[in-house]
């Protein structure tokens, strides 16, 4: 379980790098002009992808900056309030809805699956609560952010406006992560891609030493 684990969380770091640089390499002039198809402002393409899970801001800032041209302020900020427009509904609207919605198997085995795998990755959020909530949104893995902290939050009952707070912290910490990696270019590709691949490893082997010691 482990081992499968290690090689999800390997499989999914290297796939975010190599798309990066795939990206990089098939022109980024054909990458613009498909986003231009869509006929949407840059600001608003921003947000949006900033307001979807595992993109969120990690993967709007890039966006923004690099292929948008959008001046690098502008762009943090857009992604900001992008990634925590999704916040507020999941905080105030996740426990009705979802305690609704569960009345019906397939959405009850959903749901089921979201809970058990949010709390699998939510130790932090569990031992240091508001503290670790900040910590879990700010760490820019692509199984954190503010999507799965706003379900940790609800799930281990964390009130709203300090949910909301602690989330919109972790969420400015990532992002002048991010911009940082950004900024440094190819240097910070490689960066991202070591500090990713070196978390998901920490991350399965203390998985597997906790399993162990069962």
């Amino acid at each position: 379980m482990a081992q499968n684990r290690l090689f999800r969380h390997l499989l999914l770091t290297s796939s975010i790098i190599v798309s990066g640089c795939s990206a990089c390499w098939a022109g980024k002039e054909a990458l613009i002009q498909q986003i231009n198809s869509w006929g949407l402002p840059g600001w608003l393409v921003t947000i949006i992808i900033a307001m979807l899970p595992i993109f969120e801001l990690r993967g709007a800032i890039p966006v923004a900056y690099q292929l948008l041209g959008i001046p690098i302020v502008p762009a943090v900020a857009l992604s900001v309030v992008g990634n925590l427009i999704p916040v507020i509904p999941i905080l105030l609207f996740l426990g009705p809805v979802s305690g609704w919605l569960r009345k019906i198997p397939l959405f009850d085995r959903f749901f089921e699956w979201l809970f058990s795998r949010t709390r699998s990755r939510s130790d932090l959020v569990k031992k240091y609560e508001m503290v670790g909530l900040m910590l879990f949104v700010a760490v820019p893995l692509p199984v954190t952010g503010a999507w799965t902290g706003a379900v940790a939050a609800f799930l281990f009952g964390i009130k709203f406006w300090p949910a909301l707070l602690f989330i919109s912290l972790g969420v400015l910490i990532a992002a002048a992560i991010v911009t940082a990696l950004v900024l440094m270019g190819t240097w910070g590709a490689i960066i991202a891609g070591t500090v990713l691949s070196a978390l998901a490893v920490s991350a399965a082997w203390g998985s597997f030493r906790k399993r162990k010691h069962v």
